[in-house]
């Protein structure tokens, strides 16, 4: 068992999936969700997941419950319905800062908020943030990274691009940057988050699977209402990146050193940086973690 804290957001479907995926997953004990803004809306839909449809009690975080927007898809509401809005969360930075330890990996699928606010409540507590390991979704490895054969088409020769985490909040990404894990940092960017799509030859394994799961029977639910509006599927940014958190082993890495480029992020190669990115992934064994909830 892998003890995994997930940071979330609900802008599109890729966390919520992510979220499924852990709560059924068996190699996985999810200690602690926390969202980034945090809306009461985002909250009880969250709430509503955990607490009802799994049966768990775990805690759930928000950086801001006074969030005037509710910060959740439309997809979100199409494929499961509208959920009574909550408060009932702590402050995701206390959250962080109280739960992470040694053992504990930090998926972060959301600008990195989260992680400076728990950063500047360690300071505050005088206290240190430890955390085992830290996976971003998010970053880029181009030309000079990643080789030729493997640069997709729309990437080729380019060694920075834009990076919605990592370019939601820069002073954060900073703190990241900067922070050494017990096992160091994970990127997983999207010159290979690109190539992994939910397309319906895998839709037909989830189909296939899902009365023996409820994680992938409401993954189903939710990305069959998904081809409704885009028929050609979609892109597993941060399901790519929380199979990689659980067996590191699909992917093939390189120790990189992040640098940002007016508002794109790129990866040099460089030593004794604690920071990985993935270059390459192996499909068989993304599908054999993913489909294992």
């Amino acid at each position: 068992m892998i003890d995994i804290i997930f940071d979330m957001e609900t802008d599109d479907p890729d966390d919520f999936i992510t979220l499924l995926m852990l709560l059924g997953h068996p190699e996985v004990n999810l200690k602690a969700v926390t969202v980034f803004p945090g809306s009461p809306e985002q909250i009880g839909f969250i709430r509503r997941t955990v607490n009802t449809w799994f049966e768990l009690d775990i805690p759930i975080g928000a950086h801001n419950l006074k969030t005037p927007k509710s910060r959740i898809s439309n997809w979100h509401y199409e494929a499961y319905s509208f959920a009574e809005s909550s408060e009932d969360a702590q402050s995701a930075g206390q959250l962080l800062l109280d739960m992470c330890d040694v053992e504990t990996t930090l998926l972060m699928g959301a600008p990195l908020t989260n992680f400076r606010t728990a950063s500047r409540y360690a300071d505050e507590q005088n206290r240190d943030l430890i955390i085992g390991k830290i996976v971003v979704q998010g970053g880029f490895a181009g030309h000079g990274v990643v080789p030729d054969e493997l640069q997709l088409e729309k990437f080729k020769g380019e060694v920075a691009v834009p990076s919605h985490n990592l370019l939601g909040d820069s002073k954060a990404t900073k703190k990241i940057l900067d922070y050494h894990p017990s096992y160091g940092k994970y990127f997983v960017s999207k010159n290979v988050c690109h190539r992994v799509l939910y397309d319906r030859d895998l839709h037909n394994l989830v189909n296939s699977k899902r009365s023996q799961s409820q994680a992938l029977d409401l993954i189903w639910q939710g990305m069959e209402t998904y081809f409704n509006i885009n028929p050609n599927g979609k892109m597993l940014h941060d399901p790519l990146a929380a199979c990689c958190a659980i067996n590191p082993d699909i992917a093939e890495w390189c120790e990189v050193s992040l640098f940002r480029e007016g508002n794109a992020w790129g990866a040099r190669l460089d030593d004794n940086t604690d920071t990985q990115i993935i270059v390459d992934y192996n499909h068989p064994k993304f599908l054999d973690v993913f489909l294992a909830v």
